[in-house]
């Protein structure tokens, strides 16, 4: 429930004896916890997430809600220790204390909760100073429907006991990262033989990694980034069939990168820079058809970068700067036309630069800076309509940057350090127009509609209906006539009966897997709710919010209660100044200062409509939003007053 509510919860509902949930999530409440609610004997659900509620939690929270499945109340200020006294809610499947500023140590009697399915202590300042305060591991061995635990981001300390392999053998999702754990990788993960997501990033954690990772079978995602891991990848990491993310970076890990990772035919994510390793980069990565970014920078790999590279054209991000790479830049890189973002800086690559990398018509990023590379620029780059930042210093290029092409969005070259280069008329070029300022906002919309279009379609226009469940920027694909595309269908959904697609806030602790990418997951399907069209609405939302305010709902900035639809709703509408995009509203140089302002006010008006739009997909409760037959006719009617706007500036 999201009506703006502000201040205290009433005392009305106090008297609502036979009241079974109370859900006031992502509104203004303050003050403190409500303690009416405490007398609520017949409650199964209550939430109070994403509010600004603050003081102690209370020492008798568990109360009288002995029918109590799920409790929330993360997102908020709340301090002081979690109470021992929540375990009298014995029927408690989800309980949800994240994102507070809680302290203390977790009770010990936390294993009286036997019916726990989800546990989420994340973003809080818990602590464990010695083994008497891990004590708690070992009672939760009581939680034998125990699937998702997680401590994230806290203060816990110390070597993570054997006990952890005690935990329920349901247990799928184990996250421990940003605390201060040491020792070696704890041995008793190894008994969690159903885990699907671990994350232990940000530790100090020591030794090698084991090779029983390798018997995980079931793992989707391994992040271990941000230690002090020593030795070689294991080779059995190439047994997980099913593993997205592979997390390794900022470790001392040193070796060659096995081959055998070509196996992991489901990767989307690959990022092992800074380390030690060494060698080439085996070609055998370039056939995972499903793998999305590589990220190598920052270690001693040398050899040259095989052809192969040309066969991973689902490629978005491609970034092995800083290593020792030689030869020459294969022009089978061109075929690559999914890269946004490409980083070879920093190496010996040596020839010139392939004219090829001009049919990459999404590249937003090109770094080929501090390499031996000679020869001129490639016209063809100049046809790069996306292309933002463009560095080729530091090699030994000569000739004129060319003139021909578009470089519409171009807000950063440099091309210092190459004596036989020089700009010509490209700084004519390459100055600031008005082609260069309206051409964003005019990419983004149509953007923004084409996969309104796309999701439209599925939705409504089907004789069943798709549920796609990870819509995010990743699998949004561009054409060679810049036109959005919806693609990975992985974990889509298909239902020929639409009735069943009606959302409810039904808690279905039986299919908690996460459908879809933790920031663009609907809060429904982050909880085990009803997997419905409302889900792709909310993650279509977040996109949007993405596209116009260039942060990523996993920005560093969201935390402690404030995510980016909330950072939206603040600012809507007397503040969108301060979080969009900079880039949409800079400022003419040719037009008087009277046209400018004029034209700044038509652009704030169709931004403010766009975050509304997106204000509309991203309510809490999916029965609140707006069906994307909705959204396509809001964004379609928003394109087009944009146009006309253009064309009377224009003439």
């Amino acid at each position: 429930m999201n009506n703006n509510i502000e201040g205290n919860l009433p005392d009305e509902f106090a008297r609502l004896q036979g009241l079974q949930q109370l859900h006031f999530g992502k509104n203004k409440l303050s003050g403190r916890f409500p303690q009416l609610v405490l007398n609520l004997s017949n409650l199964v659900l209550f939430s109070v997430a994403s509010n600004d509620l603050s003081g102690d939690v209370p020492s008798n929270l568990g109360g009288s809600l002995h029918n109590l499945k799920y409790l929330s109340i993360g997102g908020n200020f709340f301090h002081g220790h979690i109470p021992s006294s929540i375990t009298n809610a014995s029927e408690l499947n989800i309980l949800d204390m994240s994102r507070n500023k809680l302290t203390g140590v977790i009770p010990n009697s936390i294993g009286k909760l036997h019916k726990l399915f989800a546990l989420s202590f994340e973003f809080n300042r818990l602590q464990s100073s010695n083994k008497r305060d891990w004590k708690f591991m070992d009672s939760l061995a009581n939680c034998t429907e125990l699937h998702v635990f997680t401590v994230l981001d806290n203060r816990l300390e110390g070597t993570v006991p054997d006990s952890i392999g005690n935990l329920s053998s349901q247990l799928q999702y184990l996250y421990m990262a940003k605390n201060q754990l040491s020792g070696d990788f704890p041995f008793g993960v190894a008994k969690l033989r159903n885990l699907v997501g671990i994350e232990l990033g940000v530790n100090q954690l020591t030794g090698v990694l084991p090779e029983w990772l390798g018997a995980l079978k079931f793992l989707q995602k391994l992040q271990l980034d941000r230690n002090i891991f020593t030795g070689q990848i294991p080779s059995s990491l190439c047994n997980l069939s099913n593993l997205i993310v592979l997390s390794l970076e900022s470790n001392q890990l040193h070796g060659h990168i096995p081959p055998s990772l070509g196996n992991l035919q489901t990767l989307s994510e690959l990022s092992i820079f800074k380390n030690n390793l060494h060698g080439p980069i085996p070609k055998e990565l370039f056939t995972i058809p499903t793998l999305l970014t590589i990220e190598l920078y920052s270690n001693n790999l040398d050899g040259t970068l095989h052809t192969d590279i040309g066969n991973a054209k689902q490629l978005t991000y491609l970034d092995i700067s800083s290593n020792s790479l030689s030869g020459e830049i294969p022009t089978t890189l061109g075929n690559c036309e999914s890269l946004q973002d490409i980083g070879l800086g920093h190496n010996i690559f040596n020839g010139s630069i392939p004219t090829s990398l001009g049919k990459i018509t999404s590249l937003q990023i090109l770094n080929l800076s501090h390499n031996h590379l000679t020869g001129s620029i490639p016209v063809s780059l100049g046809s790069l309509k996306f292309l933002e930042k463009l560095d080729l210093s530091f090699n030994q290029l000569e000739g004129e940057i060319p003139t021909t092409g578009i470089f519409s969005n171009l807000t950063s070259v440099q091309i210092d350090g190459n004596t036989g280069l020089c700009g010509g008329e490209a700084a004519a070029h390459l100055r600031p127009c008005s082609v260069m300022h309206l051409n964003p906002r005019k990419h983004k919309l149509s953007i923004t509609v084409d996969i309104a279009d796309a999701m439209e379609y599925l939705h409504h226009n089907n004789q069943g209906t798709i549920v796609h469940c990870d819509l995010k920027p990743s699998n949004i694909l561009l054409d060679d006539n810049m036109t959005a595309h919806v693609g990975d269908f992985g974990l889509s959904m298909f239902k020929a009966d639409s009735t069943l697609l009606s959302s409810g806030d039904s808690i279905s602790g039986s299919s908690f897997a996460i459908n879809g990418t933790i920031g663009y997951v609907a809060p429904e399907c982050s909880t085990g709710g009803e997997i419905t069209i409302a889900g792709d609405v909310y993650s279509f939302g977040i996109v949007l919010f993405e596209i116009f305010l260039r942060k990523r709902p996993t920005d560093d900035m969201f935390k402690d209660g404030l995510n980016i639809v909330r950072y939206v709703e603040m600012n809507c509408p007397h503040s969108i100044l301060k979080i969009i995009d900079p880039d949409l509203l800079e400022d003419d140089p040719e037009v008087s200062q009277e046209t400018s302002l004029a034209i700044k006010d038509k652009q704030l008006k169709c931004l403010l409509s766009v975050l509304k739009v997106g204000l509309c997909c991203a309510k809490p409760s999916p029965n609140e939003r707006m069906d994307m037959q909705g959204v396509a006719a809001s964004l379609h009617g928003i394109k087009e007053a944009y146009l006309r706007h253009e064309n009377e500036y224009e003439t």
